[in-house]
Order: structure tokens, then sequence, then C-alpha cells
């Protein structure tokens, strides 16, 4: 077991739009380390995302990434030989992560024509409350509010 934990790396903004949740996108995104190649999908998606909903893209990303982030998930928790599933708050720093695995997830299973057209539809969905993405925060909520009894075991 470590016997620290490692310092936290601090991901630099993206050139275009200066924040840091377009360039943890853009490094989810990529594959075998082809970034420019990401980094057009990325941006692609938010072109898209602006002609369909009009608004600034940086909001409608961060209006889905707060309506897809978790609030309490469930860990397993060995206790006297059984193992409980033990409802937990999320760290803001994971639920941005889940939030961010999530919506690419759903993106990569929708059906339709190119990556960026998905990619931005379960944004927009994701903003509007609707999507795989959202569906899969409320199953996990549902499994923490099921396991509820459980909360005692916490570590």
């Amino acid at each position: 077991m470590r016997r620290t934990n490692p310092e936290r790396r601090i991901t630099p903004p993206d050139i275009k739009y200066n924040n840091v949740y377009v360039q943890t996108f853009v490094h989810h995104i990529m594959k075998n380390g082809k970034k420019s190649v990401a980094l057009r999908l990325v941006y692609d998606a938010l072109d898209i995302v602006q002609q369909k909903s009009g608004k600034y893209p940086i909001e409608v990303m961060e209006a889905a990434l707060k309506n897809v982030g978790p609030l309490m998930e469930v860990r397993p928790r060995r206790v006297g030989g059984a193992t409980y599933q033990v409802p937990m708050e999320v760290a803001s720093d994971r639920r941005v992560a889940l939030a961010i695995r999530w919506i690419i997830a759903s993106s990569r299973s929708r059906s339709g024509h190119t990556f960026s057209e998905k990619f931005a539809g379960e944004i927009l969905d994701a903003a509007s409350g609707q999507g795989t993405a959202v569906r899969k925060r409320e199953e996990t909520h549902k499994m923490a509010e099921a396991n509820r009894a459980f909360s005692h075991y916490r570590v």
C-alpha cells in the first residue's frame, strides 16, 4: 500500500474556450495519442451545440455536467465476511470525472452519423435533463437509496 497519496495533476485549460472541462473531454475522447483528432471532434461538437441551442456552448456543457454528476454512489465494504454496498457521497472531482465518463460512453453508444453529432446530442440531452447519461445517474441514486440501511458502515 502507498505511504502517501500522489500529487494531483493540474489540467491546463484548452486554447479556444480557456476551459478545463473541455480539455478533460479532449483527453478522455483521445485514442492512441491522437490529440488533434480528439480536439477537432470536441470543437465540432461544441459548434453544433451552439447552433442547435443558440447559447454559449460552455454554459450548456457545464449544465450537462451538473445534471449528470452523481451526488451519492454505493461502494463495497467488507464487514465480517459479508460485503455490503454502502452509500457514500461523491467528491466534487470524482463527480465531474464520472459525468464526463458517462457522457462520452453514452455518446459512443448512440446511433448517429459522426461522433461530433452524437456527442453534441448527448450534451444537449444531458443539459435538458434527459438522455442515457442522466438515466445512469438516476440508477446510481436509486442504488444508493435502496442501500440506505447500510449507511452506518461508512468509513
